[in-house]
């Protein structure tokens, strides 16, 4: 459920209530009793926690290797080390 902003037009009192997509807007401010609430816009917000989003989440059978096999022939190291070294 979002929570929605809403601001008092006779005494400035600002409130976030926890509603419904569908329900009703709330009209009396609970700090003055008086029918001056009104809902504000404001942006989404959201947190995202955590240790981040992989390119396989979310995905399912052949579709979890997006970026290809990391173990085919066009990833081996060059140079004149070979691969032998820290370099790659």
């Amino acid at each position: 459920m979002p929570i929605y902003e809403y601001q008092c037009n006779a005494c400035g009192h600002q409130h976030e209530a926890l509603q419904k997509l569908g329900a009703e807007p709330l009209l009396i401010c609970p700090a003055c009793n008086q029918a001056e609430l009104k809902k504000k816009i404001s942006a989404a917000g959201f947190r995202l926690k955590g240790g981040g989003w992989y390119e396989t989440d979310f995905k399912s059978g052949d579709k979890k290797n997006v970026a290809g096999d990391s173990k085919s022939a066009n990833n081996q190291p060059t140079g004149g080390c070979g691969g032998s070294c820290a370099c790659h």
